[in-house]
């Protein structure tokens, strides 16, 4: 059964006081749109159409950041959610299958349950997705009669019956795209807000002689977000979820409630990730690896039996191949860290690869950026690095080669040889003494004349 998905997105979300279109805002790193779209994509939709209004330039970016071939259509007037689903008739237009609304602010919709409501889709013209409510509020509701759903409510059209109602709205419908946009058609204005409201169409389907369905889901799945202090409360919904699926799956969380995940993290059985390490987006991390705590880890990917920090971190394009060791104030940036090489204190490895057992002494710094360009540093396998030495790329270090502490090395050196760059020490007898004592006359000198 072919889908499509049409995930509204126009809102300005003015209880947010932001600037940043709602639907941007990030839980888990990534914009709450990209989370409508992920779970939607595990349907492997034909297309995905992204209804922008509020922000639409930056709304289009992000949504092809995350889909290149995502379709994005501009409600330039919000009328009501009918209104908007009708912006994505036009992309649809050749499109023969089901499509099922989304909303970029309600992103925890799961694959499984969007699956169900495709099922119900088999025997039901038009399916809706309700949940049951502990404070049913100003929701919509569904009002039943035995297995078929006759309408929905809104709140302010209810009478006090209808909003003793508990199976509420989540607004997420499925339906065969050209009935879809036929019912909206018919949709009209008469009511409390003016709007054209796209619960109307079960109403307008059943007076069809069509029928309807409710699939129901946890109310968990349904968080809308609509303030900061919603948003906070869905962060925290997920990374409690996202803990509880790694712990289950064979990851040690010493203190998981300090642990915060990407959307994306993937981590491996019998990894350790100690107190206070954070992922951001796109990090893997493979079975049996170690992260400690304090550490910061984006874009990355750590090998089996490697070690991060404490107090790491690792940004985009760091490849730390199995074992390798990464330790306390180092920052690793677009780098492989090949087998058993370690990094071990106070480093920048920027731009570079270290080679396999290499060893890179505390207070190394690849000088990747020359002010304009960034250049690239080879550390060969088994080399040693010295402490405080500085590698100016673009620079190859030979295999087994070994660097004088504090050198500035600015050219190749050869296997297995002693690079040295640093002026000769000179010691002259009693002078610290005698600066000593110059420099207590003067500081005396100085607080007799004030």
């Amino acid at each position: 059964m072919s889908t499509s998905l049409i995930i509204l997105a126009a809102g300005k979300g003015t209880r947010m006081n932001s600037e940043l279109p709602k639907v941007l805002h990030p839980i888990a790193g990534d914009p709450m749109l990209v989370h409508a779209m992920a779970a939607g994509a595990m349907l492997e939709p034909v297309h995905t159409v992204v209804v922008a209004g509020h922000g639409a330039a930056e709304v289009t970016a992000a949504a092809h950041a995350y889909d290149e071939t995502a379709r994005v259509v501009v409600q330039s007037e919000q009328l009501g959610t009918a209104h908007a689903v009708a912006q994505a008739r036009d992309a649809l237009a050749d499109f023969n299958g089901t499509a099922i609304v989304l909303y970029g602010d309600t992103p925890f919709v799961s694959p499984d349950t969007l699956e169900q409501m495709m099922e119900a889709g088999k025997t039901a013209d038009v399916v809706v997705l309700g949940f049951e409510a502990a404070d049913p509020g100003r929701y919509g509701r569904l009002v039943v009669e035995g297995a078929s759903l006759e309408r929905i409510i809104e709140y302010k059209d209810a009478t006090e019956d209808e909003r003793a109602i508990t199976l509420c709205n989540s607004g997420v419908i499925a339906c065969n795209a050209a009935l879809l946009f036929d019912l909206i058609d018919a949709v009209g204005n008469q009511n409390a807000a003016g709007e054209y409201y796209l619960t109307d169409i079960i109403g307008l389907a059943r007076a069809r002689g069509l029928t309807a369905a409710a699939v129901t889901c946890d109310e968990a799945e349904t968080l809308g977000v609509n303030s900061r202090a919603q948003l906070a409360q869905a962060e925290a919904a997920f990374q409690s979820r996202a803990r509880a699926i790694l712990m289950e799956d064979g990851v040690t969380l010493q203190a998981p409630d300090t642990v915060y995940l990407a959307r994306d993290t993937v981590i491996g059985r019998d990894a350790v990730i100690e107190p206070n390490v954070v992922f951001g987006p796109g990090v893997t991390v493979e079975s049996g690896a170690h992260i400690r705590a304090f550490s910061h880890l984006e874009g990355c990917h750590v090998s089996q039996g490697a070690i991060v920090g404490p107090y790491a971190r690792l940004r985009p394009g760091t490849e730390l191949e199995e074992n390798a060791r990464v330790g306390n104030f180092v920052e690793v940036k677009n780098a492989v860290i090949a087998e058993g090489a370690k990094v071990n204190h106070l480093s920048y490895i920027g731009d570079a690869f270290v080679g396999a057992g290499a060893n890179i002494g505390a207070g190394t710094i690849t000088c990747n950026y020359d002010g304009v360009m960034k250049h690239h540093t080879h550390i060969g396998a088994r080399a040693f690095i010295g402490s405080n030495t500085m590698l100016v790329a673009p620079v190859h270090i030979g295999d087994g080669a070994m660097t004088g502490s504090g050198s500035v090395i600015t050219s190749d050196v050869e296997p297995d040889a002693l690079a040295l760059a640093r002026a000769p020490q000179v010691e002259k007898p009693g002078m610290a003494r005698k600066l000593f004592e110059m420099l207590k006359a003067k500081k005396a000198k100085q607080q007799r004349g004030s």
